[in-house]
């Protein structure tokens, strides 16, 4: 088996690598690759769905004259599973995402869309404030002003949570409590079961028998 599982490779003496004929291949050929759909989208000639993370066997090619900071664009061919319609997709490293161009349409974008009409409104509102130094001033007043306001209600809050504020009522007796010995709180127990044998009131036991004998006699009568 060993013969078999050989690595190294014979040179003869005379041996040129120029004269290895080099094949042509064309500057921006397509390579085959195995890839997920990046997002969910829908077929134009079918209307077919296509969901995020089905499996294709797809071409790629690098899109010319196009690049961002000197990243490469990259476009990709697939097919629809139904119709076998062409659609095609690039990356878009600028929003760390992927462009639909042709042949389907991409679903659910409500959070994409909102999420680029809040940063042009952030990007709007920095641009303004860069030119305009009164709206600068303007915003930070406003600011200012609402931390203050924030400041004052914590404060509030913080006042109503002291007043209500449960009383431990056990701490305060036993702050308050004069600290008795054991052998006093025995004597002061026992002093309350003698007051209390005090109070109750027993039958005498002669009533008892008087009442045992005329019960007696009436019977032998």
């Amino acid at each position: 088996m060993s013969e078999r599982k050989v690595l190294n490779k014979y040179y003869p003496p005379d041996f040129d690598p120029s004269k290895i004929p080099r094949m042509k291949l064309p500057k921006n050929r397509q390579y085959t690759v195995r890839l997920m759909a990046p997002f969910n989208m829908r077929c134009k000639t079918c209307g077919e769905y296509i969901y995020k993370g089905k499996k294709f066997n797809a071409r790629k090619e690098d899109v010319e004259n196009q690049d961002y900071l000197g990243i490469r664009i990259y476009r990709f061919y697939i097919k629809c599973t139904r119709c076998l319609q062409e659609i095609s997709f690039k990356t878009d490293p600028r929003n760390c995402d992927y462009e639909i161009e042709a042949g389907a349409t991409r679903n659910f974008m409500a959070l994409k869309l909102a999420e680029e009409q809040a940063q042009r409104e952030e990007d709007e509102l920095r641009e303004e404030e860069a030119n305009n130094p009164m709206k600068l001033l303007e915003n930070r007043t406003i600011q200012s002003k609402n931390e203050i306001e924030l400041l004052e209600s914590l404060e509030e809050l913080k006042d109503l949570n002291k007043r209500h504020q449960t009383v431990d009522y056990d701490s305060m007796l036993q702050a308050y409590d004069t600290r008795l010995s054991a052998r006093e709180i025995e004597e002061r127990l026992r002093q309350r079961d003698e007051e209390y044998l005090k109070t109750v009131k027993f039958q005498s036991s002669q009533k008892r028998k008087l009442v045992v004998e005329e019960e007696i006699v009436d019977g032998e009568g």
